[in-house]
């Protein structure tokens, strides 16, 4: 006889046998003991969480012959199912029928009468994989089935089914599996199989499956069958490229020691064993987030990855703010791995950022009075008197850049790109000659220099997303609307033809024409109207940052070219500042025109 794979072999038989989703066991147990069983189910959630299995043993215990409906895998119906060869037990594979015309031979099925059970039950796994018109030639049939039929519906992907056959529904939404249960199955496997098997291992086994039984009895298997009978810690490290506890805590210890030469020849010999880097930057961050909770909580039971001794390790030498610090650089560098061709290299390049942490900590700490400091003095700077020069010397100071603190140790170029913008802008004080009100406005604390700085747009670039730039390119389509508005029409015009490079979260990079245009675009941010334009073209504040059609072109190949080598700058963040200012008082009609064309290509003649 063929091997049966674990998964396979330890399927459970009955609702008492599931491991974890009690809240679907018990709903599902209470419909059949209380006669109340619906026409159609919908069981959903990640793999390898129990929804094939419970939609068969649900089949069992409806179609079993005994009255308690346990069920009671002795009668005819039970040992059926259990075989897989009831005839009223059918199962499709969605994802290689998924037509309209296998529906409707479906369909005409539906209609016979069961042969040996009470129910004729339909299990579609993989149901999101159907096509639209099958879900349309379905959609009737789910809804009023014959008496005798029930469907039950499994997906990983809820969001991909129709919803209207979801309406049609009872849904279940499965969890992932409780490590605890995982671990438990395991043993009793173990137990069952006479395998010796290390307990860290099986500590592993239930962290690689993240939830998944069958994932964790798929890797027990292959660990068997690479080590029989006796598995190892070793063993499991080999097969997946996973690093010891020792070995991460080697790595933190010479981050402590700021041993550079020993780092990176650590990490060269993990990378020659064939370890997967962005598995251990996962276990680098669980690690230390486990110090940091056992330090708050002083509770060795929430820890599953360190014992108490490993962790003490962990702490001493370190503040928890710069263990919060080394978690954003892990995460932002395992961000990263995507468009990485090289993953390797920027792993190495955030463990040599840990070695000044502390560094990076202290300068950050103290920084902060002085940013609240400049902040203050921004929210504080009056419109003067008209009759008063306004104060130049800001401008002549060092350009404060808006980068995270994060990224202070690396300079992406030596001289800066970009200066702190003044909020009192000197086209609002002309606008103003009569009077000084208040208004509330969104200013962006950088202004590029014209024009910009190749460097610098590959920073922006890097930070940028395809999601963000699909809306704002959505949101452009509406600027000739705009441009029928006097007050706006200005901006409209320079932007009409404006190509989106690339979107983030608060910035968009265009390309227009010429540099001239890009140059007008760029020192358009000192006005408050061209905020007020891009507010409510975009439905929210971003900074506009554009670049010629020339500038495109090579800016799109170093791209390209530096992605594939992995020396992309760092993302460069843009953050906007929500200040108290002046109100601008509206403009008149003629004043708008004016502003529009200009005094010169004006002509007034008297009536």
């Amino acid at each position: 006889m063929a091997y049966k794979a674990l998964y396979r072999t330890y399927r459970p038989n009955s609702f008492d046998e599931v491991a974890g989703q009690k809240h679907v066991v018990q709903t599902l147990q209470h419909a059949v003991s209380q006669h109340k069983i619906a026409h159609a189910y919908l069981f959903c959630g990640p793999r390898g969480t129990g929804k094939t299995s419970i939609a068969k043993i649900f089949a069992k215990t409806i179609n079993c012959e005994d009255p308690d409906h346990k069920p009671c895998l002795k009668c005819e119906n039970c040992r059926a199912v259990q075989d897989g060869s009831h005839p009223d037990i059918i199962e499709i594979d969605a994802a290689s029928n998924n037509g309209v015309e296998e529906v409707r031979t479906l369909i005409e099925k539906v209609k016979y009468a069961p042969l040996k059970g009470k129910y004729k039950i339909y299990i579609i796994d993989e149901v999101h994989m159907m096509s639209t018109g099958a879900f349309n030639a379905l959609l009737k049939t789910i809804e009023e089935p014959p008496e005798h039929v029930i469907f039950i519906l499994a997906t990983t992907e809820p969001h991909k089914v129709l919803p209207t056959i979801i309406s049609r529904c009872q849904r279940f939404d499965f969890t992932k599996v409780p490590r605890e249960e995982i671990i438990q199955r395991i043993h009793t496997i173990l137990e069952k199989e006479n395998i010796n098997c290390d307990e860290e291992v099986i500590r592993i086994i239930a962290q690689l499956a993240d939830g998944g039984l069958r994932d964790a009895l798929s890797i027990l298997d292959q660990c068997i069958a690479y080590a029989q009978n006796n598995i190892q810690v070793h063993h499991i490290n080999e097969i997946y490229g996973i690093t010891t506890i020792q070995e991460k805590l080697e790595l933190f210890a010479f981050i402590y020691e700021k041993n550079a030469v020993a780092l990176l020849n650590k990490i060269d010999a993990l990378i020659e064993k064939g370890i997967d880097i962005k598995r251990l930057t996962v276990d680098l961050i669980e690690i230390l987030k486990e110090s940091i909770i056992f330090e708050y909580t002083k509770d060795s039971t929430l820890l599953h990855n360190l014992n108490s001794d490993e962790v003490l390790k962990l702490i001493d030498g370190k503040r928890i703010a710069e263990r919060f610090q080394m978690i954003h650089l892990l995460m932002e560098t395992y961000d990263k791995y995507r468009s990485a061709a090289n993953v390797g290299s920027y792993f190495e390049v955030c463990m040599l950022q840990m070695l000044d942490v502390q560094a990076a900590t202290v300068v950050k700490e103290e920084a902060q009075p002085l940013l609240q400091k400049n902040t203050v003095s921004i929210k504080e700077s009056p419109v003067q008197d008209k009759n008063k020069n306004v104060s130049r010397e800001t401008s002549k100071k060092k350009p404060v850049l808006d980068i995270p603190m994060d990224d202070e140790p690396y300079e992406a170029y030596e001289t800066p790109v970009y200066e702190a913008s003044q909020i009192v802008q000197q086209s609002s004080i002309e606008n103003s000659k009569e009077s000084t009100v208040t208004r509330n406005d969104t200013v962006h604390n950088a202004k590029p220099l014209k024009p910009l700085d190749n460097e610098f747009v590959l920073g922006l670039l890097a930070g940028a997303n395809k999601p963000e730039k699909a809306k704002d390119s959505e949101q452009f389509k509406r600027i000739p609307e705009f441009m029928l508005d006097f007050k706006y029409a200005k901006y409209g015009s320079l932007l009409k033809n404006a190509l989106i490079v690339g979107s983030g979260k608060t910035y968009i990079v265009v390309s227009v024409d010429n540099q001239a245009v890009a140059n007008e675009i760029n020192e358009m941010d000192s006005k408050n109207e061209f905020h007020d334009f891009i507010t409510e073209l975009l439905e929210m504040n971003k900074k506009i940052f554009a670049i010629s059609a020339e500038q495109q072109k090579y800016v799109i190949k170093e791209f390209k070219d530096r992605m594939i080598a992995g020396t992309l700058p760092e993302p460069i963040q843009i953050e906007a500042v929500t200040v108290d200012k002046t109100e601008i008082r509206e403009l008149t009609q003629e004043e708008a025109v004016l502003d529009l064309f200009g005094q010169e290509n004006i002509i007034i003649t008297e009536e």
